[in-house]
């Protein structure tokens, strides 16, 4: 019996990496505005590559790459970087189509709903509520929570606690192959791949079921109780 449904939040829920493209290249035209001697190419190449040795969501970002640029931290520039990045992010921040009402249909269903995220808890919240979803799920567990990420089993293991289901009774959608539909399959947990929000690279053979739209979840669904009806 199919009681919960666990979404992955970046690229699952929201188009995260478009999201953060236009924040990133806003920022950079922001500090040079302000006075920084660099290329746009030069600044959003720099600042990518902070994200790429400290994570995607390295907090620090621009103190680290004007440091390295300038040998200095300017706060004229940085400040110009941090609100064009701000505003650019709430700009361009929103769900891929069809998710409020998926959930809306989900919830009408009695099913529980959790997100499973390895952002930052306060990261992860204030893009749930950014997006006015903070109130449709029963759980929300980030990095903070387990202190490992998906794929270990710790992150799997805790959501399904907090929601009070069973790995049988669950379903996991989520759009990296290794993280989310590998760590989630390992504890015997079906699971979906969003092949339209990955960005991995990775191929995914492994899911039990493939969407291009998230609302495909609710047919997924419906066919899962029809079973076991």
């Amino acid at each position: 019996m199919m009681r919960a449904v666990i979404f992955d939040l970046d690229n699952t829920l929201t188009d995260f990496m478009k999201m953060k493209e236009r924040a990133v290249e806003a920022a950079a035209e922001a500090m040079i505005d302000a006075g920084l001697p660099r290329t746009k190419a030069e600044v959003i190449a720099g600042i990518n590559e902070v994200y790429a040795a400290e994570g995607i969501e390295y907090q620090r970002v621009f103190d680290r790459y004007l440091i390295g640029a300038l040998g200095r931290l300017d706060f004229r520039i940085h400040a110009a970087g941090v609100v064009a990045y701000r505003r650019a992010r709430e700009g361009t921040l929103a769900t891929y189509p069809h998710v409020n009402a998926t959930l809306v249909e989900l919830l009408k269903r009695g099913l529980k709903l959790g997100v499973l995220s390895d952002a930052p808890r306060l990261q992860a919240w204030l893009r749930l509520g950014y997006l006015q979803l903070h109130n449709l799920f029963d759980a929300v567990v980030t990095y903070e929570d387990t202190g490992v990420r998906k794929p270990a089993p710790e992150p799997f293991r805790h959501i399904l606690g907090v929601l009070g289901v069973t790995a049988g009774e669950a379903l996991m959608v989520g759009d990296w192959p290794r993280r989310d539909i590998e760590g989630a399959r390992a504890l015997g947990i079906r699971t979906v791949y969003a092949r339209y929000g990955d960005t991995s690279g990775e191929l995914c053979y492994e899911a039990d079921y493939v969407i291009d739209d998230i609302a495909e979840v609710i047919r997924i669904v419906d066919e899962l109780a029809g079973d076991n009806s």
